[in-house]
């Protein structure tokens, strides 16, 4: 993948320890009528309800140009969604602490017909709880169009004591499009049990549901840390590889590794370990993409 050079980046006005100091857009995101997102105040009984309550979106999308270049005609941030380009990949760079808990954040992905988009995080996200107890929340939907391939491969979500995350992917793949995604979930930091973490990921091929899966999880919950769910590991994760030929894989490579293929093109990785670096050994061992019809030549995830 190669990416023209970046522009100059642009400041994003912040304030309270880094959390957006209003509802002005940052770093060039702006929606037809005016900023998409922003910092919610006040709300419900008594004034306390959503105070720094982050709503954020940022938007990217991918084509094909000249000479096998990744043009971006869209990319669109808004504190904390900072994306950035590198030669190699699209970074998603934290722009504020957090997410913090009510924070609602949504990440817009298109990828046209023949293009090839490598998406990443710079580092970990670390969710916090906030005030009022609320749900933290990142969207990711995605479109692909026939030819296209997105790689996904954030880094992990620690999902600190007493804090509550949702992870919510929907990924539409187009017939001959091909995605390799990858989502990995911490609970705690160290020394602490870990609060609560909810995965949803759903993905279309062609038009027909190809994956829907959903993992809930806690660090102060039994059952989720019972021998049925994380039999006393602290790290799951998923790696899918959708819409191509993939490698011969053998199921049971290693404990706390299952294989699965798809009804579909597409096979699904899920782990269990005790740290992250264990997680990713795990998930990235089994299998490769392989090269051929319509998938792109790309590194392993990293």
């Amino acid at each position: 993948m190669t990416l023209p050079p970046p522009a100059a980046p642009s400041p994003a006005g912040q304030a309270n320890g880094g959390r957006p100091a209003d509802d002005r857009p940052a770093d060039g995101l702006t929606a037809g009528g005016g900023a998409i997102g922003g910092l919610a105040t006040g709300g419900g009984p008594g004034g306390g309800r959503g105070r720094n309550r982050v709503v954020a979106v940022a938007e990217i999308v991918a084509e094909a140009g000249p000479g096998g270049v990744t043009r971006l005609p869209v990319l669109a941030s808004q504190a904390p969604l900072v994306l950035r380009r590198t030669p190699s990949a699209v970074y998603l760079v934290g722009g504020a602490a957090g997410p913090l808990g009510g924070d609602q954040l949504t990440l817009r992905i298109t990828v046209r017909a023949g293009a090839l988009l490598r998406l990443r995080t710079a580092a970990a996200a670390i969710a916090l709880p906030g005030l009022d107890g609320l749900e933290s929340e990142l969207r990711v939907s995605a479109h692909v169009a026939a030819g296209g391939r997105l790689e996904y491969l954030p880094e992990p979500v620690v999902v600190s004591a007493r804090a509550r995350h949702a992870t919510v992917v929907s990924v539409d793949l187009a017939a001959e499009a091909t995605l390799l995604l990858r989502d990995e979930v911490l609970l705690g930091r160290h020394g602490e049990a870990g609060g609560t973490a909810r995965s949803v990921l759903r993905v279309s091929y062609a038009g027909r549901p190809l994956l829907h899966q959903s993992v809930a999880v806690s660090g102060t919950d039994e059952a989720s840390l019972g021998p049925a769910v994380l039999a006393r590991h602290r790290a799951v994760g998923m790696l899918l590889h959708a819409g191509g030929p993939v490698a011969t894989i053998a199921p049971g490579a290693a404990a706390g590794v299952a294989v699965m293929p798809l009804a579909g093109p597409g096979v699904l990785v899920t782990a269990l370990a005790g740290d992250a670096v264990t997680l990713r050994r795990r998930l990235t061992a089994p299998a490769a993409p392989a090269t051929g019809p319509g998938v792109a030549p790309a590194r392993g995830p990293g």
